[in-house]
């Protein structure tokens, strides 16, 4: 029988964490990129599609080719953090599906001949990858800035002109550093958002 997450896990997956604005000027190293990666492909995805692609935008170089996609209020703290995750979502996916997901023969197929459901389900799954990713993160130490503020159309124009990839976030991400955080929100309660039926 599986056994529940201690409180410590489950500060630092939820309950503690939060969305930082400012981090320390400590570098996250590729190994640590690489654990969290691992580790948050473990998340499911419809079909085990797996179409999350990421892009980790670390040197000052590339920081200025991100920095025109930008709105004004993201500019400052994206130039200033460790690294910036683009999250983007691959849209053909479906082609590592006759290895990911042998089960199903036809689902290479099924995509392959719809493009607005293998966009649906790339958009989707993607989102829930970085999702998994922000998580991962924090399990592993490390804070998370997500944000939208962004022009789409340029980042895919700058950091994926073949048109394969397309953006559906960015990840601020690195070692906090709390005097940049806006006071904690409340939250929604159980009785606003679910019902039981």
């Amino acid at each position: 029988m599986k056994q529940a997450a201690d409180n410590t896990v489950l500060d630092l997956a939820f309950r503690q964490a939060r969305t930082f604005n400012k981090f320390s000027d400590k570098p996250v190293s590729e190994v640590t990129l690489r654990e969290i990666v691992t580790l948050a492909q473990w998340g499911p995805t419809a079909m085990n599609s797996q179409p999350v692609r990421y892009v980790f935008v670390q040197s000052a170089e590339a920081k200025q080719r991100l920095a025109p996609t930008l709105s004004p209020g993201n500019l400052a703290k994206t130039l200033a953090a460790p690294v910036t995750v683009i999250v983007a979502a691959d849209s053909r996916f479906y082609e590592h599906l006759p290895t990911q997901f042998p089960s199903f023969p036809g689902a290479h197929d099924m995509f392959a001949g719809n493009a607005t459901a293998a966009a649906g389900t790339a958009g989707l799954n993607s989102h829930l990858q970085g999702a998994y990713f922000i998580l991962a993160a924090r399990l592993l130490g490390l804070d998370c800035g997500p944000m939208a503020g962004f022009d789409t159309a340029k980042v895919n124009a700058e950091f994926f002109p073949d048109g394969r990839y397309q953006a559906q976030f960015l990840i601020n991400l690195g070692y906090g550093d709390a005097s940049g955080n806006h006071p904690r929100g409340p939250r929604l309660g159980f009785e606003q958002i679910a019902s039981l039926i």
